[in-house]
């Protein structure tokens, strides 16, 4: 997310308490995905760790709303910080999924230490382009070895539990995997247009007018792709966990990216719908 520049004739155009209210609104997303993943977690006792995973991922929300609505230098620091520390949350989870608790707390504190130094390094250069870097290596790296444990490790144990339906499980993981990084793709795209073509989004925008030019805030479409996209890699983590621990109670729900949000959730509440429906029928 780029630095502060300044204000420009478009901020406060809605509210005066709220510099960019486009980009407040859209990052509401991050509120409502991240309480969901956490009601889900304790719902259905998932792994502590992805409740810690969705707290990070609703910080990152509402750092961006605070910087988005004073422009203010500290907010901006709040806005992109917490994008690392949440990475490197799930970082812990990818690398010390069933290692012994010395393993565990070494790789906990290589990662603080990684977060500390980024954020060290960030506040004295002050660089975007060193922030960009390293979360994209940070989530390239973690995807890819999320990547590697599900071919070299979940499809062999697939094939070894459950052989008639190995392929099937692996095919949606891949989907999921494959849609979340498209998820962030587009996203990454729309933010750089809205960089590059800044000044003629701005003009179209002022002559739309409200609500038709929401359309035209590439920055805010970057939040709803890239807070889609973060999502998408709790959830698929998770999903991930659960298929390598054998727990044959939960499974994945989700259709696609163009029409449902994915959850992991038991067996036994399709069970229950598909009853409670029987029975009204009846």
């Amino acid at each position: 997310m780029q630095p502060s520049t300044g204000l420009t004739a478009q901020d406060y155009n809605v509210t005066e308490y709220c510099a960019e209210f486009v980009n407040c609104l859209t990052n509401l997303m991050f509120l409502y995905l991240g309480f969901r993943g956490i009601r889900d977690c304790i719902r259905y006792q998932h792994p502590s760790v992805f409740i810690v995973a969705f707290i990070g991922y609703i910080v990152v929300g509402l750092g961006s709303i605070a910087f988005h609505m004073t422009l203010k230098y500290s907010m901006q620091l709040a806005d992109e910080l917490p994008m690392i520390y949440a990475t490197c949350i799930i970082g812990h989870a990818t690398f010390s999924y069933k290692t012994s608790r010395l393993v565990s707390a070494l790789v906990g504190a290589g990662l603080t230490a990684l977060a500390a130094t980024i954020t060290v390094v960030y506040y004295i250069t002050k660089d975007p382009v060193f922030h960009q870097l390293s979360y994209g290596a940070l989530t390239v790296g973690i995807v890819l070895q999320s990547m590697y444990t599900m071919e070299y490790q979940l499809r062999p144990v697939l094939k070894a539990r459950v052989p008639d339906t190995a392929n099937a499980i692996m095919d949606k993981i891949w989907r999921m995997c494959l849609s979340g990084i498209g998820l962030f793709l587009v996203g990454f795209v729309l933010w750089n247009i809205d960089n590059v073509y800044c000044g003629h989004l701005r003009s179209w925008r002022h002559a739309v007018l409200l609500p038709w030019s929401v359309v035209l805030e590439g920055h805010g479409w970057w939040h709803i792709f890239t807070g889609l996209g973060a999502y998408y890699f709790i959830v698929w983590r998770m999903w991930l966990q659960r298929c390598l621990d054998g727990t044959e109670e939960f499974r994945l729900k989700w259709d696609s990216a163009m029409t449902t949000i994915p959850r992991v959730v038991p067996v036994t509440q399709d069970r229950d719908i598909e009853t409670l429906s029987k029975r009204r029928r009846d």
